[in-house]
């Protein structure tokens, strides 16, 4: 009877720690997959913090100058200092990847995930260089910097110039 016993507990007790296992890794996989993501609202529930911002980092234009005058198309370098650019999909500490804002506001409030639309381009890829397309008249370009699920660094972490294109 003891080993009758002791059977069912050694059962019931791997059943309870493979439920527990399953649920962690799916709370893992919703927090780490951004890929089905609403990109309209800002995160909640049990997903890691956006990570701290190190001193001194800011994003840059690469090759463009406040009231730079531009052909379309036209070769955008995206810089960041004192971070690292890195793929969408995981949170590094002092890493993100850009967005680009065509006509839109100085930043994003930190937390705030990037929108997904002809507006807001992201290079969830680690892209340095975009080959930017825009009609002829003034334009707003806004460098955003978001974390690996596309939460916006906020101002600390965002830059923005006029172009005029020709």
């Amino acid at each position: 009877m003891k080993l009758f016993f002791s059977a069912i507990c050694f059962i019931v007790l791997a059943s309870c720690n493979n439920s527990a296992d399953d649920k962690e890794t799916k709370e893992d996989t919703v927090a780490m997959d951004h890929s089905t993501m609403d990109h309209s609202t800002t995160t909640t529930g049990n997903v890691p913090p956006i990570p701290a911002i190190p001193e001194g980092a800011k994003v840059v234009f690469g090759n463009l100058k406040n009231n730079a005058t531009i052909s379309s198309p036209f070769t955008l370098q995206m810089g960041v200092e004192a971070m690292e650019i890195d793929t969408a999909g995981l949170i590094r500490p002092a890493s993100g990847h850009h967005h680009l804002i065509i006509d839109g506001p100085d930043s994003l409030a930190i937390g705030t995930i990037v929108p997904k639309d002809s507006v807001n381009i992201h290079f969830g890829n680690a892209q340095t260089e975009y080959e930017l397309k825009l009609t002829p008249g003034k334009h707003k370009l806004t460098l955003q910097l978001a974390d690996g699920l596309h939460r916006s660094y906020g101002s600390k972490l965002a830059a923005s110039i006029m172009v005029n294109v020709k």
